[in-house]
């Protein structure tokens, strides 16, 4: 059975998502690699500050 954490399904979901999202949104190759890695930078670092700002209001 696969368990996973929090952090470890938001990264898969980070991959798979910035995947599909560079081979539909963008024409050549290149551009698709390029704005496959700019979501998932900005999938993580989303997640990086929804953490933060989720701890802060907790404590």
């Amino acid at each position: 059975m696969l368990t996973l954490s929090h952090f470890n399904a938001a990264l898969l979901f980070s991959v798979f998502a910035s995947t599909v999202f560079g081979i539909t949104q963008r024409d050549t190759p290149r551009d698709q690699f390029r704005y496959g890695l700019y979501c998932f930078a900005m999938f993580m670092g989303g997640l990086i500050v929804a953490g933060w700002v989720m701890w802060a209001l907790r404590h």
